[in-house]
């Protein structure tokens, strides 16, 4: 994980509160999974959920499962996190639905996925297009946007846009928050399962 994705979900964390019992979706038997973010050092519980467990790490387990049918009762969590597996989930709304109904009410979901980006020096870019040898490579240039690479765990289907996140992975949630970081662009987002 990149530290800067660390960084930012440690920021969510601690502004919001995050604690209580901690889920964490695709969770890593590594120092950088998010279940070891500072922020979550007080937290009474964590648990983390991967095809390849079980593992324990840092004082916790990551047990074997998969995210799209947790054995896990409803409204178990207070904080679920989740960074770089919803698109590589072919049915990645069925992630949801099973965060969703093992999150408390109140509880605090933040999300994690690679997105589209502005290509870099745009307004170079249009200058350049005036030129007959660089004019169609150019417009096609403009017309793209840079993207994380594909990555195969096992596959990897789908990249999100900030309003995909706010519209689509958070919606029905409270107090959302979607930021965008790092080129090519991550989108990390936050919001609160309604009461």
């Amino acid at each position: 994980m990149h530290p800067a994705v660390f960084q930012a979900f440690d920021r969510i964390c601690r502004a919001r509160g995050a604690g209580g019992a901690v889920l964490e979706i695709g969770a890593t038997p590594t120092p950088d999974t998010l279940l070891c973010l500072p922020a979550l050092a007080g937290a009474r519980e964590k648990l983390g959920v991967n095809l390849d467990g079980p593992h324990q790490c840092a004082g916790f387990t990551i047990a074997r499962g998969d995210a799209r049918q947790l054995e896990l009762p409803a409204a178990r969590f207070d904080t679920i996190l989740c960074n770089s597996v919803l698109e590589h989930d072919p049915h990645f709304w069925r992630t949801l639905a099973e965060m969703r109904r093992v999150a408390r009410p109140g509880a605090l979901l933040v999300i994690g996925v690679p997105a589209y980006g502005v290509p870099p020096r745009r307004r170079l870019l249009r200058g350049l297009r005036r030129l007959p040898l660089l004019g169609p490579r150019v417009e096609s240039a403009l017309a793209s946007t840079p993207t994380l690479l594909p990555h195969q765990f096992p596959g990897d289907y789908y990249r999100f846009s900030a309003q995909a996140m706010r519209e689509v992975l958070l919606e029905g949630l409270d107090a959302v928050e979607v930021d965008s970081i790092l080129s090519p662009p991550r989108v990390i987002g936050s919001g609160v399962v309604p009461g």
